[in-house]
C-alpha cells in the first residue's frame, strides 16, 4: 500500500489516508452572518465524497472584527454553532473527519473600518485600512473569543480544532518581531510574542482533550534579519510541543503582501523538514503538491506526515480517485 493511502493517527485522530483538505476560504457566506449555508454543504461534502482523509474548514472567525471580509464564517454565536454541528453530521456520515480552523484576521481585516493588530503599524497593502493597536482589555478579549469558539466547536462534534497562527493573521502578527512592537508581556522577545497563543492553548486545554493543531508560517519573505529566523520557529515548535499541541501545519508567506521568488511544486516542503527535525510531532505540509507521486516520495522519505491539499481541487475535482491510479491502489 502507499503511504499516502496507508491509514494515520494523529494523537488520538483515526485518519483512513494521509490526505487533507487544507483550510481553504470559500467567500461564501451570503448574509454577512458568519453562518454555514447549502453551498458549504456542497463544497465540502464534494471532498468527503472522494474520501479525503480529513476536511478541515476554512478559517472561521472568533469575532465579527476578526473576519477577512463579511462573506468569512464565524462562530461567535449560538445559531452558528447549530449549522456547524449540521454540518459535521453530515461530513461524518460519508465517513471523513472534520476539523475546523479558527481565527482572527487582525490587520487582514478588509472590511473593518479600524482592523486590530498588536502595535501601530502600516496596513497590510493600499486596499487595507490601517489598523489600532490592541490594548490589553481587547488581548483578553479575544483570546476569549478563541475559547469559546473552541467550546462551540467541541460541542459542533468536531474531531480536532487547528489555530489559525499563519499567513498573516493575528496570532503571527504577534509572533513576528515587525509588526509585534509592544513592550509589556506580549511583546519584546520571542517568549513574550509567544505569550498570546500559549494563553490561548492553556485555556482551550482546560477543556478539550482532544487533537489540537496549529499551523504556522515560517518565512515572511522579508529581510533575514528583520524577520524570525527558521531556529526561531523551531523553538516556537517546541514550545506549542509543550503546551499540548498534537499537530504542527507548515506554510510559509502571508505577513506582508509579498510573494517569494520562486514557487513550485513542494516548494514549501523544506520548511516542514527543519521543523521536522525540532520537534516529536507530526508535521502536515502544502504548497503546490499536485503531483500525487510527489506527495508519496514527501511522506517515504519522511519529510512530512499529511499532505495538505488546497487549491487542486478547484481545477481538479477528481484528484484523490486518480491518485489511487498513479499510486496503483484499489
Amino acid at each position: 500500500m502507499s503511504m499516502l493511502f496507508s491509514a494515520a493517527k494523529v494523537a488520538s485522530l483515526d485518519l483512513k489516508n494521509r490526505i487533507v483538505m487544507s483550510p481553504m476560504r470559500t467567500y461564501s457566506v451570503q448574509k454577512g452572518d458568519g453562518v454555514i449555508n447549502p453551498l458549504h454543504f456542497a463544497h465540502y461534502g464534494a471532498r468527503a465524497v472522494e474520501q479525503v482523509g480529513l476536511v478541515i474548514l476554512e478559517m472561521t472567525a472568533v469575532e465579527p472584527r476578526g473576519r477577512t471580509t463579511e462573506h468569512d464564517l464565524g462562530l461567535w454565536n449560538d445559531e452558528q454553532g447549530k449549522e456547524l454541528k449540521r454540518l459535521v453530521d453530515f461530513l461524518h456520515s460519508l465517513g471523513t473527519k472534520v476539523g475546523i480552523e479558527l481565527g482572527h484576521a487582525g490587520r487582514k481585516a478588509k472590511a473593518e473600518p479600524v482592523p486590530v493588530a498588536p502595535s501601530l503599524v502600516e496596513a497590510y497593502s493600499d486596499e487595507y485600512n490601517e489598523p489600532s493597536a490592541l490594548s490589553m482589555a481587547e488581548i483578553k478579549r479575544i483570546q476569549g473569543a478563541f475559547v469559546t469558539a473552541a467550546k462551540r466547536a467541541k460541542q459542533a462534534g468536531v474531531d480536532l480544532i487547528e489555530l489559525q497562527g499563519a499567513e498573516g493573521f493575528l496570532i503571527d502578527e504577534f509572533f513576528s518581531p515587525l509588526l509585534n512592537r509592544r513592550d509589556d508581556e506580549y511583546g519584546g522577545e520571542l517568549a513574550g510574542r509567544y505569550r498570546f497563543v500559549q494563553e490561548i492553548i492553556t485555556q482551550i486545554r482546560d477543556f478539550y482533550a482532544g487533537p489540537l493543531w496549529v499551523r504556522l508560517s515560517l518565512d515572511d519573505y522579508a529581510k533575514e534579519d528583520e524577520q524570525n529566523k527558521l531556529t526561531e520557529w523551531q523553538t516556537i515548535g517546541r514550545w506549542l510541543e509543550r503546551d499540548g499541541i498534537d499537530c504542527l501545519s507548515i506554510t510559509t508567506g502571508g505577513l506582508f503582501d509579498k510573494k517569494p521568488d520562486h514557487i513550485y511544486e513542494g516548494w514549501q516542503v523544506p520548511y516542514a523538514t527543519a521543523m521536522k527535525k525540532a520537534v516529536a510531532l507530526p508535521i502536515a505540509v502544502t504548497g503546490m503538491l499536485l503531483d500525487s507521486k510527489l506527495c508519496e516520495y514527501i511522506l517515504e522519505t519522511k519529510q512530512a506526515d499529511l499532505i495538505l491539499e488546497a487549491h487542486v481541487f478547484d481545477t481538479n475535482a477528481r484528484w484523490v480517485v486518480e491518485a489511487k491510479k498513479e499510486l496503483y491502489e484499489k
